[in-house]
């Protein structure tokens, strides 16, 4: 999964650095940067970075990635919730074991489903239990790095 980590980092850092305004354009950077993907990939690639076009000014839109100083208040929120209800978190392969306080699973569960974190493929809530499904290829230390990076107070 490391490949995928890296490409997503190539694309962010390409977007960052042209006037990207077509996903055709940005698959012809990367096959220049010796990445070999599909438009499908592409494309879900573009959604997991949260990727939008913008307006150029002029004419046309270009891509952009997200502000994360503009996190959205709602999106507060479900970081919150998440901080407030998270005890521990421990893993047995692909499946997470998160411990909550009681009776805050199920706001954990919702507020992880809602924020998309790419690793998380899905929950499932108890009381104060939830279990948590990653993703083919992806591991414990890419989740970690993802909550560092959007939840880092809470400790995986």
């Amino acid at each position: 999964m490391k490949e995928r980590q890296n490409r997503l980092a190539k694309i962010k850092e390409l977007i960052q650095i042209h006037h990207i305004d077509s996903q055709e354009m940005l698959l012809e950077l990367l096959v220049n940067e010796g990445y070999h993907v599909t438009q499908a990939t592409l494309s879900r690639d573009l959604k997991m970075l949260k990727v939008g076009k913008i307006s150029d000014g002029w004419s046309g839109y270009y891509y952009a990635l997200p502000d994360n100083d503009l996190i959205s208040e709602s999106e507060k929120s479900y970081i919150q919730d998440v901080r407030r209800g998270v005890l521990s978190i421990e893993f047995s392969g692909n499946i997470g074991v998160i411990k909550t306080r009681q009776g805050h699973a199920d706001s954990v569960a919702l507020a992880l489903d809602v924020l998309s974190l790419p690793e998380i493929l899905g929950t499932v809530a108890g009381d104060d239990t939830i279990f948590i499904i990653l993703r083919e290829g992806m591991t414990k230390e890419d989740l970690i790095q993802s909550f560092r990076k959007r939840i880092p107070e809470v400790e995986a």
